[in-house]
């Protein structure tokens, strides 16, 4: 149950303050009879994560919100593994989106099957585009950062942990989605919204993960979008439609 997580987190040191970001050995101590007390942080004499009462729809709400708390107690005080789902969820919703702009943009309506089969390969060229578009994103982020940080990124489990907060900081691209179901005039309008959502989810991920300052993680993902642009300048200039 609860006391046994919670004593196999201890062990791995897993915990974290979501306020001062300070190490704690526990969230909080049964008492048994469904008595449980928060653990206080050490360090700044606050809870140690008061989102352990919290519903989980406030969670996501708060980290909608992009608030550092929720940051932390996702990503260091719970044990979440839908980040590879929800990652190849993301790309294919986006793979999906531009697939379906593609077709917007060709009038050929000739239902003969070689015509579908062209149209279905499509549809996996965009889903390639899309995930080497985000890997080389991803990569300019680890570049800098470790160029950048050289100290806090020597160990392969800060590579696995931070790799990890900035796959489930994509969730934004689900509103993807909705943007594809309500079409309307304002469709790039809010696609450029959902853009720079991700990006402000990106940058406080990497902002949670590491303990910097607001500065670092904006330069990192500047250089990542810069990666990811030349990606792009290199498929136009294969021809392929991006």
């Amino acid at each position: 149950g609860r006391g046994v997580l919670s004593r196999a987190m201890a062990a791995l040191g897993a915990y974290r303050c979501i306020e001062c970001n300070g190490e704690a050995t526990e969230l909080y101590r049964d008492y048994r009879r469904g008595v449980l007390r928060i653990s206080i942080c050490k360090s700044c004499q606050k809870p140690v994560d008061k989102y352990i009462e919290y519903d989980p729809v406030i969670i996501l709400i708060n980290a909608v919100l992009c608030k550092a708390q929720a940051y932390r107690h996702i990503l260091f005080n719970t044990k979440i593994n839908i980040h590879g789902k929800l990652c190849v969820f993301c790309l294919l919703c986006e793979a999906y989106l531009r697939w379906l702009q593609l077709q917007d943009s060709s009038q050929n309506t000739d239902p003969d099957d070689l015509i579908r089969y062209a149209k279905e390969w499509d549809f996996y060229r965009m889903f390639g585009i899309a995930s080497l578009e985000q890997t080389s994103f991803f990569i300019g982020i680890f570049i800098t950062l470790w160029w950048m940080t050289p100290e806090m990124m020597k160990r392969k489990s800060d590579f696995i942990l931070l790799l990890k907060a900035l796959l489930l900081s994509t969730y934004g691209k689900l509103l993807l989605i909705p943007a594809v179901i309500w079409e309307h005039d304002y469709t790039p309008l809010c696609l450029a919204f959902i853009k720079v959502f991700v990006l402000i989810s990106n940058s406080q991920a990497i902002r949670v993960t590491l303990n910097l300052n607001r500065i670092l993680p904006w330069f990192a993902i500047f250089f990542g979008l810069i990666l990811e642009n030349g990606v792009v300048c290199l498929f136009q200039k294969i021809g392929w439609d991006v």
